[in-house]
């Protein structure tokens, strides 16, 4: 089965169920598998009645799971005229079904690396443009991601954090994060990816107007390598 994935921020858990389970889980049902893979392998969209004779399914039961596949966002529907003819008389179009453009993701725990590839990408496009260090480009960039991530979505530091997979923990008074959404990433390129992460964070703090907050590096095992500490400490 060909699933396109991609990584992105997504939705607060608890106020909904993480969309791209739910489609996943729907291509669990064989049946409904089995038509995902025949449309998919087609070069063109496909009907119903078509469907169900390559499958050997019921017309009904065909349309039930296709259907389903669309709800998901899995498949895009189309409507088209088979017959070729136009104008009155020619008959309604027949709904068909066909790969939809959106991309998939489940990862768990979650990680963002088409986010940290962006975002590196733009920065050495940028230094090659400007001449200005790619580091320094990469730390503004980053920055103003955490702060149009903070203007998306409305809510206090650690519910936007927990959003975004950084699973989040009160320790005393600081804020440490149990994930690190680049963690592949910051393993094996320390320094770049981590300083990225950080100047994104205190590009969300500064669009929060979380005052009280700073982002700083401390890495530690089984943690991300910035924790929020109170403005005051050391």
């Amino acid at each position: 089965m060909a699933v396109g994935f991609t990584l992105v921020f997504v939705d607060h858990p608890k106020e909904a169920p993480h969309p791209d389970v739910s489609a996943v889980a729907a291509l669990d049902e064989p049946t409904r598998r089995r038509l995902y893979d025949h449309v998919v392998r087609r070069p063109g969209p496909v009907s119903r009645d078509e469907a169900a004779a390559a499958l050997g399914l019921a017309r009904q039961t065909a349309a039930f799971h296709l259907d389903r596949l669309a709800d998901e966002s899995l498949l895009d529907v189309v409507y088209e005229r088979r017959s070729g003819r136009t104008g009155p008389g020619a008959g309604r179009p027949a709904k068909l079904y066909k790969r939809s453009a959106r991309q998939v993701a489940v990862s768990l725990p979650e990680r963002h690396y088409e986010l940290a590839g962006r975002l590196l990408a733009q920065a050495l496009e940028e230094s090659e443009a400007t001449g200005e260090p790619v580091r320094t480009v990469l730390h503004r960039k980053a920055q103003e991601l955490g702060a149009q991530l903070a203007g998306q979505e409305p809510a206090g530091v650690f519910d936007l954090l927990e959003a975004n997979g950084f699973e989040p923990r009160y320790d005393d008074d600081a804020i440490s994060l149990g994930n690190c959404p680049f963690h592949a990433l910051a393993r094996d390129h320390t320094q770049t990816v981590c300083g990225m992460n950080l100047h994104l964070l205190r590009g969300v703090l500064e669009e929060l107007g979380e005052s009280g907050l700073q982002a700083c590096l401390e890495p530690s095992p089984g943690h991300c390598c910035v924790r929020l500490r109170p403005t005051s400490s050391p």
